[in-house]
């Protein structure tokens, strides 16, 4: 029952921000600059926060995969860039133990 409440209370709670920002944003006409310039840092921001305590605690494999999704990036879109890490992890950690 407890996992549930969990569950459910997140549920809610990300509903309510998610709503919450879209809220406060609908108030201006025009979304200052300097307000969308920080929105558009948001997802580099969650990417380093979860990349960085791996990074910190990774093995070669991590590392390599870090390192060719970031070569990816370079040249293609996100998804692209989430799928060669994630692949070359997985194969990584097949071979590598």
């Amino acid at each position: 029952m407890t996992t549930i409440f969990v569950i459910l209370a997140g549920a809610v709670l990300t509903y309510l921000t998610r709503i919450g920002g879209h809220l406060v944003l609908s108030r201006f006409e025009n979304v200052p600059q300097r307000v969308e310039a920080a929105l558009d840092a948001v997802p580099a921001a969650v990417l380093t926060t979860l990349v960085a305590p791996e990074l910190l605690s990774a093995g070669p494999a991590e590392i390599i995969a870090l390192v060719a999704a970031g070569l990816v990036a370079l040249r293609r879109g996100m998804l692209a860039m989430f799928l060669t890490g994630a692949v070359v992890l997985i194969v990584l950690r097949q071979f590598m133990g």
